[in-house]
């Protein structure tokens, strides 16, 4: 597996569970669904577990609903509006994000996003946050022709940086984000401090985990340039 062995001259994120916490916006939409339906609201701690599998999970565990639902559709259109109107009042940057944001920027390394939200929601939330100007990339699950697990985004972002993979890593709390990543050759972090399950994430073979978004900074700062 390709392991970093020398400082990136890129780091892509996946962003919910990654880059953001965003697990308590995700939530509220579902519950307010429920409050609509005469259902009373989960605890937000029951929605964290699937907060990455996105419109999908988050459905299914609020109302019970699959995408092989009749109404599945117009469910996932009512949760995306919802979202859309109040996606930020609660997302954050994980503790030592901001720090290791700045890091990368200072030591001339570029940064991005490679989700598989939306990409319209992806924007607008990375618009939210204040990171805009900063993100070199921002792309969501309909950016490229596939989402992750398949290499399209990551083949993208090597196109549109002009680096190799080798010279790039990929952090995500998902086995779809590592699987992407070892698509294209790319050097793979899983981040244990997501929402991935703890028990499942040594299964994924990351070639790193780290527990925190500082303990991924101590990382690459061990790493020669």
């Amino acid at each position: 597996m390709p392991q970093l062995k020398t400082r990136p001259a890129a780091v892509f994120f996946d962003l919910d569970g990654t880059l953001v916490d965003t697990a308590d916006d995700l939530a509220a939409p579902v519950n307010h669904m429920r409050e609509a339906r005469g259902l009373k609201p989960l605890p937000l701690e029951e929605y964290r577990p699937v907060a990455s599998a996105g419109s999908r999970g988050l459905l299914h565990i609020g109302l019970g609903a699959t995408t092989d639902d009749p109404d599945y559709p117009a469910l996932r259109t009512e949760f995306l509006n919802r979202y859309e109107q109040e996606i930020a009042v609660h997302s954050r940057l994980f503790d030592g994000m901001p720090e290791l944001l700045a890091w990368l920027e200072a030591n001339g390394i570029r940064w991005g996003v490679i989700s598989n939200k939306l990409e319209y929601l992806v924007r607008r939330l990375v618009q939210k946050l204040g990171l805009g100007h900063r993100v070199t990339l921002a792309y969501g699950g309909d950016t490229a022709p596939r989402a992750k697990p398949w290499p399209d985004p990551l083949k993208m972002a090597l196109q549109e940086t002009g680096l190799t993979a080798r010279q790039c890593v990929y952090i995500g709390d998902d086995l779809r984000d590592i699987q992407a990543a070892h698509a294209v050759d790319m050097p793979a972090v899983a981040a244990a401090y997501g929402y991935g399950n703890p028990n499942e994430i040594p299964q994924w073979k990351a070639d790193h985990i780290v527990a925190s978004p500082q303990e991924f900074l101590a990382m690459l700062k061990r790493l020669p340039t």
